[in-house]
């Protein structure tokens, strides 16, 4: 058996490899060539008509194009004698960005976009694909991929179906997202159903047969694709400002896809989960509000290591005109033992503790025996002034289990917006390290122009 992938053809491998593409193949054949349009009363059997409107549809679309061009230095300590990076990483990357969608041709629409990311000016740092290992990685490999095919059905009341290569990015990130931070984002091929009958109740379901990472279109460690089963179904109820509830199951099934990185099924869970957010207004402005959430996770699938965790989140929020103020105390468990710690690989992890990103994966034993998990205590502060928006947050980490300290960071950013089209963005951070790895500085400059 042979799968159809962007890289040509390849022998099939588990899990449906290219199974997003045979969706849109699916998809286009019965849908575009066979359905009469619903909740229509009549059909159009002129083969001259249809033509007509299928071209009218894809002269009707519609092009959205941002070139991000970032500068990104990274500084850290050696982690010991068989440390190979030997130096700071100064990264220059230009992403182009370019999406089409076409207008709906009964109820039908194709969306498609591609990611271009080039090393410009200093290509000084790790890619993960490059071999520069002398430097600390920096996750923009060059590359040319493939993000977006889709075909979205809005012909049923109050639902949207969507099948192919897309994005998905449910609730605050923390569990499923695109993890846009990065040049090249993660998308995912999927089948998927979102059913709002009314602003207040919202359902979503996705069958991900495939998870196309932020590694870039090439082969290597970490791997760029996994293979997947995974189910995700959320469904959200808002009573009001006081009181909304968001309330999820996610079943990941995953495992590593290029050859380059053996199979395995470490991140294979199952999560289930409740959030609660709300907030009220005061006559003088003021508005307080407040996010708790809780959920438990264990292993799932092929996954050969048996465990169980939860996850906690209490957050409370101020905001006054230009000023707002945010602290939180996130909990993510660890037993200490290997592999057993509340993990989320599908995140938008650069979003959560701390954005030097020394804890995209949760502490479990491997580096500091029978230590494990995350306890985070964050405090932000942000300010709309001088024309930009500006934040500050300070983060203290330590272990659920074990004693000690993971340490303390320190994040900033700055933002500029100039007319409808362009933007600046200044951010840094500064990880102070006590038991768990080294002393990290990061620093960011970002400039986009989207069009």
């Amino acid at each position: 058996m042979f799968a159809i992938t962007d890289r040509g053809y390849r022998p099939a491998e588990r899990r449906g490899t290219g199974s997003g593409w045979r969706l849109i193949i699916l998809a286009a054949s019965v849908l575009l060539f066979t359905l009469p349009a619903v909740g229509q009363d009549d059909t159009i059997d002129d083969d001259d008509n249809i033509g007509s409107e299928i071209a009218q549809a894809f002269t009707d679309g519609s092009f959205d194009l941002q070139f991000r061009y970032r500068y990104e230095y990274v500084d850290r300590d050696s982690l010991g004698p068989t440390d190979p990076v030997t130096d700071s990483a100064n990264a220059s990357t230009l992403r182009t960005r370019l999406e089409y969608r076409t207008a709906e041709f009964r109820n039908l629409s194709l969306t498609l976009g591609l990611d271009d990311v080039r090393p410009v000016f200093s290509s000084d740092f790790n890619d993960t694909r490059n071999g520069k290992t002398q430097y600390p990685i920096v996750v923009d490999p060059k590359g040319t991929d493939l993000n977006l095919a889709s075909l979205t059905f809005t012909g049923l009341n109050n639902t949207q179906f969507v099948l192919g290569r897309q994005r998905i990015q449910r609730g605050n990130l923390r569990f499923i997202g695109g993890v846009e931070w990065r040049q090249n984002e993660q998308t995912y091929d999927s089948v998927s159903v979102a059913y709002s009958p009314s602003d207040k109740l919202k359902a979503f379901y996705s069958h991900v047969s495939r998870v196309k990472r932020i590694f870039g279109p090439d082969s290597g460690v970490p791997s760029a694709d996994f293979s997947s089963s995974t189910n995700l179904l959320d469904v959200s109820y808002s009573f009001g400002p006081l009181l909304n509830l968001f309330g999820y199951g996610y079943w990941l099934d995953l495992s590593n896809r290029n050859e380059a990185a053996p199979a395995q099924d470490l991140s294979s869970s199952q999560t289930f989960g409740l959030r609660l957010t709300g907030n009220h207004e005061f006559d003088n402005k003021l508005k307080l509000g407040y996010a708790v959430e809780y959920a438990s996770q264990q292993d799932y699938a092929d996954n050969p290591i048996n465990y169980d965790a939860d996850y906690s989140l209490l957050e409370a929020t101020l905001d006054w005109s230009l000023f707002g103020v945010r602290a939180g105390y996130e909990v993510l468990e660890g037993n200490g033992q290997p592999g057993e710690s509340f993990q989320t690989p599908l995140a938008t992890g650069h979003k959560f503790n701390g954005w030097a990103d020394r804890f995209l994966a949760t502490p479990s034993g491997i580096i500091i025996p029978d230590t494990g998990g995350l306890e985070d205590f964050y405090i932000a502060a942000s300010a709309n002034i001088l024309k930009g928006k500006w934040s500050l947050i300070y983060h203290d980490f330590s272990p659920q289990t074990g004693s000690g300290n993971y340490g303390d960071e320190l994040d900033f950013s700055a933002k500029w917006s100039f007319g409808e089209h362009y933007s600046v963005l200044a951010k840094f951070a500064l990880y102070n390290a006590d038991t768990f790895l080294v002393d990290t500085d990061k620093f960011w400059v970002m400039l986009t122009a989207s069009f």
